[in-house]
């Protein structure tokens, strides 16, 4: 059943618990007083049914159904339609979990829709249960009270965020630890929860501009301002969140490019040093080879070879081996190969 609780309300008490909607909108009409239905993910035809009931307007009908709906705020007549995106903070996941809620406002009654488990829409009925004087100012009392929930349960989000933040924030220098990825991820649930409370400030100011033309109670109004002032705080940081994390990433990038410099550095030094000792040992593998490339000549012993009848025929071919050697070397030491 999507009905997660549903009462009638006279004068911030609550009078009656109906079964049923069609029982809800009878007690209704005989009695008067305000109804509070919550919903939790209903059906097109419990939809259908308090709308034809309660003449909302189809568009609204069809975001309600659709949900993944932007936070926003819509009046159709003496209807009022908010969307509004929850937050919170998983702990064991590290990351930010957004649901969506849908809010009815209209003369006499207050329908909430829920998408996901939170806001705990159970704890703000019960605090307004226990507050009877601002629970009798009707369904605006209800409306703040929801949008107090809301904006109360993005505090442990900034928290949990700006944990992460400061965990990169101390892994940015750590070697051999890229923190990138990370960074990217936190970048994009932040922009997520930016997009979730910056329209909240608009839609605020949205209601309290109007507060005079729908006859809102002066100290519900302050309750409205003070909602709003908790929101642009929480926007703020959000704001300041999203600048650290681009500093962040440009701060990785550089520390990241810095390695991948150093680590070029090094293989070129490496190389160097392996191209020296080639050429070192390519010239001593020149200098032994040209004595031995004499000797080769004059080890054949062909028979007609003048140069092995010449008394000086030995002592030439040494001193040629010498000479080549010596010649050899000197050129690669001018070189800076040996």
């Amino acid at each position: 059943m999507a009905i997660i609780d549903n009462a009638i309300y006279v004068d911030g008490i609550r009078t009656q618990n109906p079964r049923s909607l069609s029982e809800t909108f009878e007690v209704l009409r005989e009695r008067g007083g305000m109804s509070w239905i919550g919903l939790y993910r209903p059906s097109e035809a419990e939809i259908r049914e308090v709308a034809d009931e309660f003449g909302i307007h189809a568009l609204v009908v069809e975001d309600a159904l659709s949900g993944h709906q932007r936070s926003k705020l819509e009046r159709y007549g003496e209807v009022l339609f908010m969307v509004l995106r929850s937050a919170r903070y998983l702990d064991e996941a590290e990351e930010v979990e957004f649901g969506e809620i849908h809010v009815l406002v209209g003369p006499d009654f207050v329908v909430t829709i829920r998408h996901a488990e939170s806001p705990d829409l159970g704890r703000v009925r019960r605090r307004l249960e226990g507050d009877p004087g601002l629970l009798k100012l009707g369904p605006e009392a209800v409306l703040y009270a929801i949008l107090d929930e809301v904006v109360d349960e993005y505090a442990p989000v900034l928290a949990g965020l700006e944990n992460d933040i400061d965990e990169i924030e101390s892994q940015l220098f750590e070697d051999g630890v890229d923190a990138t990825q990370r960074i990217y991820e936190l970048g994009r649930e932040v922009i997520d929860f930016q997009r979730a409370v910056q329209p909240l400030a608009g839609m605020l100011d949205s209601l309290l501009r109007g507060s005079a033309k729908y006859q809102v109670d002066e100290e519900l109004q302050r309750y409205l301002r003070d909602v709003l002032d908790h929101t642009l705080r929480v926007s703020e940081r959000a704001n300041t969140f999203r600048t650290v994390l681009d500093s962040a990433l440009t701060v990785e990038s550089t520390i990241v490019a810095r390695r991948q410099n150093e680590e070029m550095r090094r293989m070129t030094e490496l190389s160097i040093r392996q191209n020296d000792e080639v050429k070192k040992i390519s010239g001593w593998a020149a200098i032994l080879f040209a004595p031995t490339l004499v000797g080769t000549v004059y080890g054949m012993n062909f028979d007609h070879m003048p140069e092995l009848h010449w008394t000086l025929g030995y002592p030439m071919a040494i001193a040629l081996m010498v000479g080549m050697g010596v010649g050899l070397y000197w050129a690669f030491k001018r070189k800076g190969w040996l």
